[in-house]
């Protein structure tokens, strides 16, 4: 048993990190499932908005019914991890394209929902004036495992299989791991959700503009971090052989996604001393920037797509622990749990969305111009954050520091 504050939120990270790698296994692996079974548009996305799709019932599910409070955290955790790896491994054994393949997607998105808010749970048990830094870490611990089955199938070669197995061993091992953690002197029970306050969070002006923030940001962020390494294998496709193009793409799509963590981390140190609003304008105005030139790039110069994509990665994902955060610190006491598991569902329902869209913008537009409408999220994000930033209760964010 780890009980030191460093080594269990080390390992909380760690066991993080392994288990959200079952997030996007199965989107990593498209442009082969796409080769050997001739997946249609819609089947590739519903890939990754079936998870969506369970993650935001598995979240409302488990806010609803306290799942959090009356299981000891790091068993929640564990039996999440260890059902999702089960899942994800029957993946190995049905048709990619059928009502199964979905099915057993929407179950991993389910039991993401044990993981990722549990695992920030236990973090934040262990907080005490560092919680900017805390989330930042743990969110950049969800980016690296998002990124993680990129790497597994460049490393595993052609064969997608070897990239569901080593998702499914990774995410089971954190499941054993996370039970080595001690939870820390801080645990609160996490308040109830009350449906009876949901229209409160549109009501409240500046509980509206931080949601409409965190709306902005998630439009653009799981749309890129499902579609990247399908844009990266056609560009690279029309300047290198195609098995070189598609470890090109494997390799610069984890770099992409993982170089997330780095801003994640950082953004979460500089909000606790500048302000939240001020990362979350920087963040959202060059994410929103890469998403609107990425694709003048498309079958060009190797190194500088790969340097925009990089960029875009880190600064996609860098505000977003922050419109939590802010949605937390805006929030009466009692109201904080319903506002958090609202944002959740929100965010993640209008994800739902923009990955179903992508095959249409890239029919209709090319892969030249299909995400700049991505660059609408930030956009709106933006002006919802300046105007939560001209507002008399903005004082609330980050001790003073909007």
């Amino acid at each position: 048993m780890f009980d030191s504050k460093g080594a269990s939120v080390a390992l909380i990270a760690v066991c993080q990190l392994a288990a959200m790698a079952l997030w996007f296994s199965a989107s990593a692996i498209v442009p082969a499932l796409v080769a050997e079974f001739g997946l249609s548009s819609f089947a590739q996305a519903a890939l990754t908005s079936s998870v969506q799709a369970g993650f935001v019932l598995g979240c409302l599910a488990s806010a609803l019914l306290g799942l959090a409070d009356r299981i000891d955290p790091r068993h929640f955790f564990a039996a999440a991890a260890l059902v999702g790896a089960a899942a994800n491994a029957l993946l190995l054994v049905v048709d990619p394209g059928s009502s199964a393949t979905l099915l057993l997607r929407l179950l991993t998105g389910i039991c993401m929902a044990g993981v990722y808010p549990v695992g920030m749970k236990l973090a934040t048990t262990w907080a005490t004036k560092d919680m900017g830094f805390m989330v930042g870490l743990l969110v950049g611990a969800l980016t690296l495992g998002s990124a993680a089955p990129h790497l597994f199938s460049a490393l595993g070669g052609v064969d997608w299989r070897a990239t569901l197995i080593a998702a499914s061993i990774s995410a089971a091992l954190a499941g054993v791991l996370i039970l080595a953690v001690s939870i820390g002197p801080n645990r609160q029970p996490t308040p109830r959700f009350e449906p009876k306050l949901v229209l409160a969070a549109w009501r409240d002006v500046p509980l509206r503009l931080a949601n409409l923030g965190y709306l902005g940001h998630m439009w653009e962020l799981y749309a890129m971090w499902a579609w990247i390494g399908v844009f990266l294998a056609a560009s690279f496709g029309l300047t290198k052989a195609p098995d070189d193009a598609l470890v090109a793409a494997k390799l610069v799509a984890f770099a992409a996604i993982g170089a997330g963590a780095i801003g994640s981390v950082v953004a979460g140190l500089l909000a606790d001393r500048v302000g939240r609003t001020t990362v979350t304008i920087i963040a959202m105005a060059i994410s929103g920037t890469c998403a609107a030139t990425v694709g003048l790039f498309y079958g060009g110069a190797t190194w500088a797509l790969t340097a925009l994509c990089i960029v875009w990665g880190i600064t996609i994902v860098a505000d977003s622990a922050q419109f939590s955060a802010s949605i937390a610190e805006l929030s009466p006491p009692a109201w904080v749990g319903t506002m958090l598991s609202l944002q959740t569902a929100l965010g993640f329902t209008l994800t739902l969305v923009t990955i179903q869209l992508m095959p249409y913008f890239v029919d209709k537009l090319t892969w030249r111009y299909a995400f700049v409408p991505l660059a609408i999220g930030p956009a709106w994000g933006i002006c919802a954050m300046v105007l939560l930033r001209r507002n008399p209760r903005s004082i609330q964010l980050a001790g003073g520091r909007r």
